[in-house]
């Protein structure tokens, strides 16, 4: 595991595996379209592996790594993706071996330069590097103003500093890279609100605000959003646009990984 490495989900991973929204198939099938081929896909800060099983319907092996062994733990099996533990920087794969490359709502976390030059040492050029964030969810005009309040306000200060990575889209990370217009999308689930609480219990502010105080931010929270919610077993679309950032990658050689 990296020294570098922040791990802020380990210790709610099942929450995390539970609550965390799924990205839309099309997605992955415009991804799977824009690599040079499909043999290898590295999915990097793969979490409990919601990425790297849907590029297991395209690619014929999909490597999806983390630098937490408790998140893997809750990762799902499939027939193509094949697990490790190991950081974004030192993924232990072999040069030149990999056409596509993604990174889903984690690249915030990486040592970025350090990152790019590992994805160049592995990518079988012209490879495919895609980099995506998904901003604070939608719901409607009546539940929206309590996340917002509860985003901005009451977790302001309890966010890493990375998360502004995240909340302008990935707009100010670095890439330097050639880069593709990707298509505009969404993810969309149907919650209730014990679903909807659920899912901000896997907030990385959440996580810091409880450790630091000793109290819980959902319990009030809880009562604003009941008020607002009506019915709390009443199920609503909840929405959250994804941000892409795209680009071909040329192999950059390098040493060998294992």
């Amino acid at each position: 595991m990296s020294a570098a490495f922040k791990d802020h989900f380990s210790d709610t991973s099942d929450r995390y595996a539970r609550y965390r929204p799924s990205y839309p198939p099309a997605l992955f099938a415009w991804l799977a379209s824009t690599s040079p081929q499909t043999e290898r896909a590295w999915d990097v800060g793969t979490g409990s592996g919601q990425a790297a099983r849907a590029l297991g319907e395209h690619f014929t092996e999909v490597v999806a790594t983390d630098a937490s062994e408790r998140q893997l733990e809750r990762a799902e099996d499939h027939a193509r993706v094949r697990y490790a533990c190991a950081p974004a920087e030192h993924s232990g794969l072999a040069d030149a071996s990999v056409d596509l490359i993604t990174v889903a709502q984690a690249a915030h976390w990486f040592d970025l330069p350090a990152f790019y030059a590992e994805v160049r040492r592995v990518a079988r050029g012209p490879a495919v590097l895609a980099l995506w964030c998904y901003s604070l969810l939608s719901i409607d005009q009546v539940v929206d103003p309590v996340l917002q309040r509860f985003h901005l306000d009451t977790m302001g200060p309890w966010w890493p500093p990375e998360r502004a990575l995240t909340d302008s889209g990935y707009v100010t990370i670095p890439f330097p890279f050639d880069e593709l217009t990707a298509p505009a999308c969404s993810m969309v689930a149907q919650w209730d609100l014990a679903d909807l609480l659920g899912y901000l219990g896997t907030w990385s502010s959440v996580r810091a605000y409880r450790q630091a105080r000793g109290d819980d931010p959902l319990q009030p929270l809880g009562a604003d959003l009941a008020a607002a919610w009506g019915d709390p077993q009443a199920r609503r679309d909840v929405r959250w646009p994804v941000h892409m950032r795209v680009g071909r990658v040329e192999s950059g050689g390098g040493e060998s990984g294992a």
